[in-house]
């Protein structure tokens, strides 16, 4: 189970309808019930999957998709804005069309 990131301008992504989320610096351990995709405004967050040696640091500005079933610790290095869903988000295909 990998963490997908991608620096992307918020307009690449319609985010209407996601939900939004904030967190001050902190650590906590999350796990995901379902896919989610998330776009971050800004803050800086340096995720460790349970499962995986190596740690995954997103950013202002990432489009991020965490898979179903991960378990991982957050740590909330810099205060973090996102919005969030769990809809169906074809990440294979919304990069398609961004070579378009």
């Amino acid at each position: 189970m990998k963490i997908r990131k991608k620096d992307v301008d918020k307009e690449k992504v319609d985010i209407t309808d996601w939900n939004s989320w904030g967190c001050e610096p902190s650590t906590f351990d999350w796990s995901y019930d379902s896919d989610e995709t998330a776009y971050v405004f800004e803050g800086k967050v340096i995720i460790k999957p349970s499962s995986e040696e190596e740690e995954v640091e997103i950013k202002g500005g990432q489009l991020v998709q965490f898979p179903k079933g991960m378990k991982c610790t957050w740590k909330v290095i810099e205060p973090i804005r996102k919005v969030y869903t769990f809809k169906k988000f074809d990440w294979d295909a919304w990069e398609k069309s961004l070579e378009e």
